[in-house]
C-alpha cells in the first residue's frame, strides 16, 4: 500500500506533518488574521494556503502560496490539511467560518475530525448553510455516512459524492479553499442590442383558452408578440397541462429519486438515514 492510499484511509496513527506534506495539494490553512489586526497588520489572513518551510518547534516557518511572504506563525493558528480536503487540527466552528469565506461556492467541503464521537470523522459541506454530516467508521476501516453504501477509504467516498448527491444535501464540487479567480468579464462591442419583449401571462393564457370556444390557438390575441416555434412550445405545454391542472393534489408528497449505487441504473426508496454531526 502507497504512503498516499495509507494517510488517506487512516488505517494508522498520523504520522509528522514534515513527512507527509510532499504533495502538491498538501497546504497549512490559515484559521485566523495572524498577527492580530489590533496588535500589527496580518502577515497571514484567514483562508490562506502555506506551504511549509520548516517545523520550529510548536511553529511554522511558512510561505504564502498566494501573496509569497515568507514568515513564521504558531500552530494554533493553522490547520493541516491533506490531499486538499482532509483538515486536522479545526472544530467545527472554524470549519464554517473557513466554508463561508468569500468567493467559496456551493458544495464546497472538507473532512475534518469529529468534535462530538472521538475516532470519527465530518463531512463539512456548504449549501444555503453550512451542513455537516458524521462519517462512521467499520471495525475493518471501511467508511460510510449512509449504512447501505460503504467506503474502503475517505477518497472513494469524496469521489462518490462528487458525482452524484445520493441524499446529501448537494453534490460535493470543490474542496474547501480552492478558489478560482473568475476572469474579467470581456464586453463585445459589437454585441447586438436586445430589446425585453412583454412578459407573457400563463394565468391570461389558461383562462382565455377557457372562455373562447373553438379558438385555434390559447394565445391568439397576441401572437404577434411570439415566434412560430415560441407558440408551438407554449400550445404544447398548455395541452399537456390543460386536462390536469385541475387535478393536481398539491399536498401530494412526491416520490425521491436516489441513486442506488450503480452508475447504471438508479431505483426509487426512500431517503437514507444520515446523521448530522
Amino acid at each position: 500500500m502507497t504512503k498516499r492510499t495509507q494517510h488517506t484511509c487512516y488505517q494508522a496513527a498520523l504520522p509528522s506533518l514534515s513527512r507527509y506534506l510532499e504533495l502538491d495539494s498538501d497546504f497549512l490553512a490559515v484559521l485566523s488574521d495572524y498577527p492580530s489586526p489590533d496588535i500589527s497588520p496580518p502577515i497571514f489572513r484567514r483562508g490562506e494556503k502555506l506551504r511549509v518551510i520548516s517545523d520550529e518547534g510548536g511553529w511554522w516557518k511558512a510561505i504564502s502560496l498566494s501573496t509569497g511572504r515568507e514568515s513564521y506563525i504558531p500552530g494554533i493558528c493553522v490547520a493541516r490539511v491533506y490531499h486538499g480536503w482532509l483538515f486536522e487540527g479545526l472544530g467545527r466552528d472554524k470549519a464554517e467560518e473557513l466554508l463561508q469565506l468569500p468567493d467559496t461556492k456551493i458544495g464546497s467541503f472538507m473532512i475534518r475530525e469529529s468534535e462530538t464521537k472521538k475516532g470519527f470523522y465530518s463531512l463539512s459541506v456548504r449549501h444555503r448553510q453550512v451542513k455537516h454530516y458524521r462519517i462512521f467508521r467499520l471495525p475493518n476501516n471501511w467508511y460510510y455516512i449512509s449504512p447501505r453504501l460503504t467506503f474502503q477509504c475517505l477518497e472513494d467516498l469524496v469521489n462518490h459524492y462528487s458525482e452524484v448527491a445520493d441524499g446529501l444535501c448537494c453534490v460535493l464540487t470543490t474542496p474547501c479553499l480552492t478558489q478560482t479567480a473568475a476572469a474579467p468579464a470581456v464586453r463585445d462591442s459589437d454585441s447586438p442590442v436586445t430589446l425585453r419583449q412583454k412578459t407573457f401571462d400563463w394565468r391570461r393564457a389558461i383562462r382565455q383558452q377557457e372562455d373562447s370556444e373553438g379558438a385555434e390557438s390559447p394565445i391568439a390575441v397576441d401572437e404577434s408578440l411570439f415566434s412560430y416555434g415560441l407558440r408551438e412550445s407554449i400550445a404544447s405545454y398548455l395541452s399537456l397541462t390543460g386536462d390536469d391542472s385541475t387535478s393536481f393534489d398539491r399536498k401530494k408528497k412526491s416520490v425521491s429519486l436516489m441513486y442506488s449505487g450503480s452508475k447504471r441504473k438508479s431505483s426509487f426508496f426512500s431517503s437514507p438515514p444520515y446523521f448530522e454531526d
